[in-house]
């Protein structure tokens, strides 16, 4: 096996003690639903309801317009209010389904599931993606399109990704915790997939006992083990992982299945499970609502489409005005200015903080002091790629290896002159790939 991490990485404050001993707790939403078209990367789902449509807890109310792309359903039943544009935590305005919620939650009739003994692969692959099950870790890459490689054969590790090292996310934790049969049954669902493959539940060593359970759930289990990973940020990062895991390593040129992986997260996990073993399409995750600014940091089972106002109201409001909101957690989330968001498949945490530590700093000239190279797990220099983004050259920007950068903020947390090097290095990746779709 492989060396149980990586080069490079740093220790955060992970600020999980806030929330990490907070059972799940369902919250039901109250108002209306907004169920974004683009959920997920690739083309934008199609709505197969209209304005007017009364729809049940678990009907399709979009569907996938192309091969990257996923099906969407309705969380409850309600009657559709519109179909028009609406603002999403990434800031931007798309078009989406509003659901008025009439608090019955009356559920459509789901399909009869079969043993998964029973299933061959393409009814396996069919179920996930009739699902509509994305990566929840935060990418959104359609699930049945990663579990279709080009060789199933070459195939020799599922890994499913229980590090969470993400500062405050207790979310992954609380499952782990609660219900772990449902993963290691979600990972044998995808072992079914892959005849030659081993299944790997890949955890950090802050998490004991997430690793006593699942040790014990898979004592009998030929084809699954569970890998203690030491605890260093990012960890979880898809290439980190892979490597502390397996030994293998892959580049930005390369997907996980280059190095004969295949990478899920733990909600994702859970949800094939659900899909294939009780017929259940995507509806619902856990987010962890967490920060000094919170008073009750919590983790909460949420229909997709809730609105943040209300996880806020559930988890007793703030203590005071945060200064800055995060979807997500502080090293690679995104700040939102307005809470009038829904949740959607790919929402971990809704983070809130008193201070802004950021914005509070002034970034000074780099003093060459080689610590952003020291933490880098991509074994890049950044001070050297943030100066070419910042002078507009491509060419250097690629020749020194930028598009390496996996964005995990490392250099940025490091760095004595408070540079926003993670920043200026993400603009240009996106550059350079916008430049060469035009190609």
């Amino acid at each position: 096996m492989g060396a149980f991490t990586f080069k490079g990485g740093l220790h955060p404050y992970d600020g999980k003690d806030l929330s990490k001993d907070r059972p799940i707790k369902t919250v039901l939403p109250k108002g209306e639903l907004i169920y974004p078209l683009s959920q997920h990367i690739g083309a934008p789902a199609v709505p197969v309801v209209a304005k007017g449509d009364r729809v049940l807890k678990g009907q399709k109310i979009a569907e996938a317009a192309g091969f990257v792309s996923a099906n969407i359903h309705s969380s409850v039943s309600g009657t559709v209010k519109a179909i028009e544009p609406r603002l999403t935590v990434t800031g931007a305005t798309i078009n989406s389904i509003i659901i008025e919620n009439d608090g019955e939650y009356e559920e459509i009739e789901y399909q009869k599931v079969k043993s998964l003994d029973q299933l061959s692969k393409d009814e396996i692959r069919n179920l996930i993606k009739e699902a509509g099950i994305v990566g929840m870790g935060g990418a959104g890459f359609p699930t049945h399109v990663k579990l279709m490689p080009k060789d199933d054969k070459a195939i020799d590790y599922v890994i499913a990704n229980c590090a969470e090292c993400e500062p405050y996310l207790t979310s992954d934790y609380r499952r782990m915790l609660e219900e772990p049969e449902k993963i290691v049954s979600g990972l044998k669902v995808i072992l079914k997939l892959f005849d030659n493959a081993k299944g790997i539940l890949a955890v950090e060593d802050n998490k004991p006992d997430c690793i006593e359970k699942l040790n014990q759930i898979v004592q009998k289990e030929d084809r699954i083990e569970v890998v203690s990973l030491k605890t260093k940020y990012p960890q979880g990062a898809e290439r980190q992982l892979i490597y502390a895991s397996t030994g293998r390593a892959i580049n930005s040129s390369m997907l996980p299945a280059d190095a004969g992986c295949v990478v899920n997260n733990v909600d994702t996990i859970t949800a094939i499970y659900m899909a294939v073993c009780e017929g259940k399409p995507l509806m619902h995750r856990i987010v962890t609502v967490t920060g000094n600014a919170i008073k009750n940091p919590q983790n909460f089972l949420v229909a997709t489409g809730t609105n943040y106002h209300e996880l806020i109201d559930e988890a007793g409001g703030f203590t005071e005005e945060p200064a800055k909101i995060i979807s997500g957690g502080p090293m690679m989330g995104f700040a939102i200015y307005d809470l009038d968001v829904p949740t959607t498949k790919t929402s971990s945490a809704l983070l809130c903080l008193t201070n802004d530590d950021v914005a509070e700093l002034a970034p000074s000239a780099c003093i060459n002091c080689g610590k952003c190279v020291e933490v880098c797990p991509g074994r890049i220099i950044p001070s050297r790629l943030a100066d070419f983004a910042e002078r507009h050259d491509e060419a250097s920007f690629e020749k020194y290896d930028g598009m390496e950068c996996c964005a995990c903020g490392c250099c940025s947390f490091i760095c004595p002159a408070k540079r926003q090097l993670t920043q200026s290095i993400k603009s240009m990746r996106l550059l350079v790939l916008a430049n060469k779709k035009k190609k």
